[in-house]
């Protein structure tokens, strides 16, 4: 890697977790430059405004993360339910980059900035339809091979897991305690054991 492309990427680490931590619009980018210990040249250089380094945060950090890890495994999955509840306790059990303080950063970037700025929503946007047409995708299969009742709506299915996502993430923010994930872990396993 290039030192140009290197100096890149550190700006847009180091931003993601200041974001992360402090969130979007209280965060300068005099904070970024002493965090990343890069000139004020070098980040215009890179980056001609703020919101120009958010959106590469979204498409060159998240999206590609977005992809691994929620996307990827649903590839050749059997049970599209077993993968959804198996992501979910993964991302709100395991995971030790997403801090239940901080909540979701898909979902802070969208409340931070989808009503002020159509790149980020569209950028944004396009994440949470990736999404959401991969697990439609996977329980249609799971339908036709009568892994799942024929009769399941399966868009029905991904926006209910989506929004419960996002909304149990925001309660722990909230809260501060990871408690909130068990009983929206427990509430899902019985919905996809009704499905």
């Amino acid at each position: 890697m290039k030192k140009s492309e290197a100096t890149r990427l550190n700006i847009l680490q180091k931003a993601f977790e200041l974001i992360y931590t402090n969130g979007y619009q209280t965060t300068s980018v005099d904070e970024i430059i002493a965090t990343t210990q890069v000139t004020k040249g070098a980040f215009y250089y890179h980056f001609k405004t703020k919101d120009e380094m958010g959106l590469a945060i979204i498409n060159e950090l998240m999206i590609p993360n977005f992809k691994n890890t929620f996307i990827e495994p649903f590839q050749g999955v059997v049970n599209p339910l077993d993968a959804i509840y198996d992501l979910m306790h993964y991302l709100l059990i395991e995971n030790e980059t997403l801090k239940v303080e901080y909540g979701c950063p898909a979902s802070n970037f969208t409340q931070e900035m989808a009503p002020w700025n159509i790149d980020f929503t569209k950028a944004l946007n396009e994440l949470t339809r990736q999404w959401e047409q991969t697990m439609i995708d996977a329980i249609e299969k799971a339908k036709e091979n009568g892994k799942i009742k024929a009769d399941v709506n399966a868009k029905e299915i991904a926006v209910f897991v989506m929004s419960g996502y996002w909304g149990v993430r925001n309660l722990g923010k909230l809260e501060n305690s990871k408690s909130v994930y068990l009983v929206y872990l427990k509430g899902l396993k019985a919905y996809f054991d009704s499905v």
